[in-house]
Order: structure tokens, then sequence, then C-alpha cells
């Protein structure tokens, strides 16, 4: 199967009075690259976020949202730090002492000082937050991994319909190639005929120049390169997995072709073929930007 770069997968987790809220979402890029924001809580985590979402793409620029709540009413404590406060009323007795001033600090006056009285959370169970987060990642980076899929079998389609197009320009310049070489042969011999009047004209002399004129115009090898190209890119979407850089590789190897049948074109209606060749090659590189 094709797969886009462009996606969009969310989830949302409840245990208990834990939940977790995963949304990602991804566009095209070289290669696979992560950026995650989340609570510093989970930071410890982001090793194996970063390991788990490589099952699923393995290219794309990815952008993931992580929420974390937690309900419990006993997850945070009061701790009071008696060695610390023993301290702050030393030194504010030997400061009275010294200065001759009243020691007039209250417990309710220690108990704001730095340190003595801190907020304590709990330690969370990592073991049953990271089981809750990996499904949510799981989960999310199913729904985005889907929409990607989607996505791909549009692009294939549609990359697939330019390939037939291409094909059918292809032909028709193979068809009018021997066109342009038997009316360059007629209009040589008319103006032979024209310039000579009633003397012999030389059929060898004519056949040489109308053979200098067919090399010069000869497109069969870039013709056969083209035509091989394309049945390239059509086995690659028909086998899938992750093919963009390789499609890409191709893509530029048929606008090579191309550019060279244009600027051998000493006709028109190939130059028009030529021209419409460029532009379906240049969409389809387009579309392959997006391809996994």
């Amino acid at each position: 199967m094709i797969k886009s770069m462009t996606g969009f997968g969310r989830s949302e987790i409840q245990e208990g009075n834990r939940k977790i809220s995963v949304e990602m979402k991804t566009v095209n890029h070289r290669y696979l690259d992560v950026t995650i924001k989340m609570p510093k809580k989970l930071n410890v985590f982001e090793a194996a976020i970063r390991a788990e979402l490589k099952n699923y793409m393995q290219r794309g620029k990815v952008d993931v949202f992580i929420t974390y709540e937690d309900t419990s009413e006993n997850h945070v404590t009061i701790k009071y730090n008696h060695d610390i406060a023993a301290e702050y009323v030393k030194y504010l007795q030997q400061m009275g002492e010294e200065f001759g001033l009243e020691n007039d600090v209250r417990v309710s006056t220690l108990s704001r000082y730095p340190e003595v009285l801190v907020m304590d959370e709990e330690n969370a169970d990592e073991e049953e937050i990271w089981k809750l987060l990996k499904e949510a990642v799981g989960e999310a980076a199913n729904g985005l991994a889907e929409t990607r899929i989607k996505e791909g079998e549009n692009l294939k389609n549609d990359l697939m319909d330019k390939l037939s197009d291409m094909e059918k320009n292809v032909n028709f310049i193979a068809e009018r190639s021997p066109q342009i070489i038997s009316e360059y042969r007629a209009k040589l011999t008319d103006k032979v005929k024209e310039l000579l009047g009633d003397t012999s004209i030389d059929e060898g002399r004519i056949a040489m120049e109308v053979t200098i004129y067919a090399d010069k115009l000869c497109v069969d090898e870039e013709m056969v390169r083209l035509r091989s190209h394309i049945e390239a890119v059509r086995n690659e979407l028909t086998k899938g997995g992750s093919i963009g850089r390789k499609l890409d590789f191709l893509a530029q190897e048929m606008n090579r072709e191309a550019n060279t049948i244009l600027s051998k074109a000493n006709d028109l209606k190939i130059s028009d073929c030529g021209i419409e060749l460029k532009t379906t090659i240049e969409k389809i590189r387009e579309q392959i930007q997006n391809i996994e």
C-alpha cells in the first residue's frame, strides 16, 4: 500500500483518575522528524514515545501534543522541614541578640520562609502511566496511519492517471517522428527540383541529407528510457511500501529524458507534446513529495 505523509490522529484514554489525550499531525519531510509537546512530568517517556512512533511511520514531519490529568485528591502532600526551620530560628535569635532587636517571629511567619513548608508530589507509578500513555499514543498513531493510507491511495490513483497521460504523449511522438522525416524528404526533393528544373536529382545525395537530418532529430533512445521509467513508477506504485525517495529519483530521470526530447524537437506538434510531458512530470514530482 502507498502512504501519504499527510495525516492526523487523536485519542483520549481515561483510567481511574488519570486521563491522557494525544493529538498528532504529519506533513511531508525528507526524514522522520518528531516534535513532542507534553507536560514535564512525562518527559521521562520521550525516548519511548519516539521509538513507538517508528512502528507506524518512516518519514514525515510529526507534531505530537500530549496532555495529562490526574484528579487524585491525595497525590500532593505538604512536607515540613524541621531542620531548616530550626536553622531559621537559631539565626533569627542570634540576630536579635547581636543587634538588640525583639525577636517577633511567629509560626505563621516562619512557615512562609523558603523550604520550611513545601508541596511534595507523590511519586506516581511510572509503569502504570506508561501503559496508559503507550495505549493513547498507539491509538492516535493508528488513526493517523489510516488517514495516511487513505490519502496514499488517492495519490496512487492520481499518479496512475498521469502516467497514462504521459504514455499517450510518448506514443504520439513515436508515431509523429517518422512522419517528420518523410515530410522533410518531400520538401527537400521539391526544393531541389525547383532549383535544378529538368536536371536529374541525385537520390543518393537526398538520402544522405535526410539521414543527417533524421539523426539530429532521433529520440528513440530517450523514448525507450522514458517508457522504462514510466513502467518502473507503475511497478513501484503497485508494490507499495516506503517508495517516496525512489519515485523522486525516477521522476528526475523522466524529466531529463523529456528535456532531451524537447531540445531535439523540430516540429510544433512534438514540441507541444514535449511541453505537456514536462508539465505532467512536474505535477507527478509534486505529488511524489507527499509519499512516504
